[in-house]
């Protein structure tokens, strides 16, 4: 039997000296309007997103259950020379400010000066890193390029009223310096209700004038090639109360992180950057499963947080810059990146993509929308019996967070067993009625005690989506792969079959199949969609479709107590074409290593790539407007008239990229063959398959265009009695290539 009870909050409400009028904070918990609320932020970085994108992407963080999103301000990509500062194109932060704020969106700047993001010298520009001072310090000298940066910025983005300012990064040992940045910005017209900063590794922050805030990676880049699983990524797929993260920035962290790793008594545990995927380094390259970054997101509710905040939610391409603006050996990092990609293979990829993370997030940030307030004023509550450690792959992994159980059963790389003959006690409550296997993979979020509009639902084991309004409320279960659905309502034990048709227990409750889990989609208003292709909505819960074809949407109809198809017109039938690559150059023969530095495999210089790499033409129809590439190699190039508009170390990934910003001339693809010994770090798939080259593994195994338009231009009226319309509205428009 596993044990649990609930807890009371420990020590007294305190208030720090922050906040406003719609955005308040306490030592338990955030509130928004005035009630608790667990907002979720997803990281979308302006400047490596072209401005005719970005509200696709706001569109589809807003489907993703978003409702903020957060953006460093790189000082290198608007100065990279002194003096000739850039607030135009896909720079206009001001424009990027209103359109989040006109999509529903709330804004974190995270506003440095420095603030890593894998940019050249941290995000400093050449000519502010070259400077004559103490960088990052109360240096007066230092002050004065930052007030007259800062002073910029309020030019452009000064009156508006943030969700939160972030001040530096990874900045441990400077508490004073941070005050400093904070009047500075304040000084150059910036405010916000919340300031804040990253508290990993130890950070000394003022104690209450800055909430600290926390991240969560389940793997990284960052160690060495031959490192194993690091402890830090694993402690991440247990539930616990310690928050702090000492692997996060321990490559460039001077100083040794403090041993005390508990939140402030100010203020409570919060996050910014849970890991939404990982991009490749040159040296280890990282692979998420969707099922990974949903688990450590997963197991951050269960633990308490007060905040969910993602990076990266949404990848990006860098800008070229004139000496490549990405973090390099060249510059003295420890990591060799890509110049141009930063893609994370998360919720919402570079090309604009939907990831598997997506649809798992999706209904985690529906279930906070729905249950936040409960949630937010809930402190969390360990059971009795924890894992020994992250090596223990034996003790259940659960918690407690006001009326629902958290159960997490995955972890990547090294496998778990099913659990067997689970049943739980909490309270003295004991559910299901008889134990049940949980198989590896299960995330639940199971109801304990929950009421609803007045009902109350003793258990269940299903996970809780939303509750959908109506004459008769709708308590939405999705059913976990493997585990009997049951439910207890009132001390009577029903067993349940999932399907698309509510049951009446004094509220109606629809427990869906496992299967519909990641093709669910709650709308603004309360709406429960089912639908294959991906959806985004607007501030006005308009609905868009984004769909090579017309797919059936289903849309559930709580008066009629049914699921009904949505009549969709307008939209454009698309198509895949396949392109057969023109091989005009084959590769030479490549070496192991190209280089080291501080111990760390080094990527190929420019010269060398362009010299052993093989060149393919790709002739793409001109009204194509995505391009998917099944490669294998070390490092590839696509270049449009000879420029090159995007690049992948790989590790196995799917690579597509968007054709429409692309310039006009001839694409070709350059790839680089991997040598079988070369050592970088691969996931295990792709290390197996360098392994099985004979000298050097380099191929095209296939190029696929599409023809559409991305967002088809969709209205319609659910068919489903009783429902009113459900409004569509084009996002796009046709598509082609300049």
């Amino acid at each position: 039997m596993l044990n649990a009870h609930r807890r009371d909050w420990p020590g007294p409400l305190l208030v720090p000296p922050m906040g406003d009028d719609r955005v308040g904070v306490n030592s338990r918990f955030l509130s928004i309007g005035g009630t608790p609320r667990i907002p979720v932020s997803g990281e979308l970085h302006y400047s490596r997103v072209p401005r005719t994108r970005w509200a696709e992407r706001l569109r589809l963080m807003r489907s993703g259950g978003l409702t903020a999103v957060a953006s460093y301000v790189p000082w290198l990509h608007h100065e990279e020379r002194r003096g000739r500062a850039r607030f135009d194109g896909n720079l206009d932060l001001a424009a990027f400010a209103d359109l989040c704020a006109g999509s529903g969106l709330d804004l974190v700047l995270r506003i440095g000066p420095w603030i890593h993001a894998e940019a050249r010298n941290g995000g400093f520009p050449d000519w502010v890193q070259a400077a004559p001072v103490r960088h990052r310090t109360d240096d007066p000298a230092y002050l004065a390029l930052v007030s007259e940066w800062f002073g910029r910025l309020g030019e452009q983005a000064g009156g508006r009223r943030f969700f939160a300012i972030q001040l530096e990064n990874e900045l441990y040992d400077q508490p004073e310096h941070l005050l400093t940045l904070k009047r500075l910005a304040i000084e150059a017209g910036l405010s916000a209700p919340l300031w804040t900063a990253t508290a990993w590794g130890g950070a000394q922050l003022p104690p209450r004038e800055i909430m600290p805030l926390y991240g969560g990676y389940g793997d990284g880049f960052w160690t060495d090639a031959d490192a194993p699983w690091d402890p830090t990524f694993r402690a991440h797929f247990f539930f616990s109360h310690v928050w702090d993260d000492p692997g996060i920035g321990a490559d460039l962290r001077a100083t040794t992180a403090s041993s005390a790793r508990t939140v402030s008594e100010l203020f409570p545990p919060a996050t910014c950057e849970l890991g939404g995927g990982m991009p490749s380094a040159y040296h280890r390259r990282p692979w998420q499963s969707g099922l990974d970054i949903a688990a450590v997101a997963h197991c951050k509710i269960g633990n308490g947080s007060v905040w969910q905040g993602y990076y990266m939610f949404a990848g990006g391409t860098n800008p070229p810059g004139e000496h490549g603006l990405q973090e390099s050996h060249a510059t003295g990092y420890p990591n060799d990146m890509p110049r141009l990609g930063y893609d994370f293979h998360g919720p919402i990829g570079e090309s604009g993509l939907l990831g598997e993370a997506h649809a798992l997030l999706r209904g985690q940030h529906a279930f906070l929308d729905a249950f936040g307030p409960v949630l937010a004023t809930a402190p969390s509550a360990l059971p009795s019996v924890l894992p020994s450690g992250v090596e223990d792959a034996e003790t259940l992994r659960w918690a407690v967070r006001g009326p629902f159980v958290f159960i997490a059963w995955h972890q990547p790389h090294v496998p778990l067993p099913p659990y067997r003959h689970a049943q739980f006690t909490v309270d003295g409550m004991v559910f299901p009625s008889r134990p049940v296997d949980l198989p590896v993979g299960t995330l639940a979020r199971w109801p304990a005690g929950l009421d609803v509009a007045g009902v109350r639902v003793d258990w269940a084991t299903a996970s809780a989506l939303t509750v959908l309004p109506g004459p008769v409320p709708t308590l939405v279960l999705c059913a976990e792969p493997g585990v009997p659905a049951e439910i207890s309502v009132d001390g009577v034990v029903q067993r349940v079959e999932p399907s698309r048709e509510p049951i009446r227990l004094g509220i109606d409750v629809l427990v869906l199949p496992a299967s519909d889990a990641r093709i669910c989609w709650v709308a603004p208003g309360g709406r429960l969609l089912l639908s294959t292709e991906d959806l985004g909505w607007d501030a006005d819960g308009r609905v868009s479709l984004r769909s090579a074809r017309l797919p059936e949407v289903l849309v559930y109809a709580p008066a009629a107590r049914a699921f009904g198809p949505m009549e969709l017109h307008g939209g454009p039938v698309g198509s895949t074409v396949e392109v057969e690559p023109r091989l005009s150059r084959t590769a030479g023969e490549v070496p192991e290593v190209y280089g080291t530095f501080g111990g760390r495999q080094s990527a190929p210089s420019p010269e060398t790539f362009d010299e052993l790499a093989a060149v393919y033409h790709l002739d793409v129809p001109e009204d194509a407007n995505l391009l998917h590439i099944d490669w294998a190699g070390d490092v590839a190039e696509l270049r449009a008239g000879g420029r090159t508009v995007a690049d992948r170390f790989w590790n196995g990934a799917p690579w597509a990229v968007d054709l429409r910003d692309l310039p006009p001339g001839e694409l070709t693809l350059h790839v680089l063959p991997i040598a079988s010994g070369n050592p970088v770090h691969l996931p295990a798939a792709a290390a197996a398959r360098r392994a099985a080259a004979t000298a050097q593994l380099g191929s095209v195994d296939a190029v696929r265009v599409e023809v559409r338009n991305v967002w088809a231009e969709v209205c319609g009226r659910a068919t489903v009695p009783g429902d009113e319309d459900l409004r569509c509205t084009q996002i796009g428009g046709p598509f082609h290539r300049r």
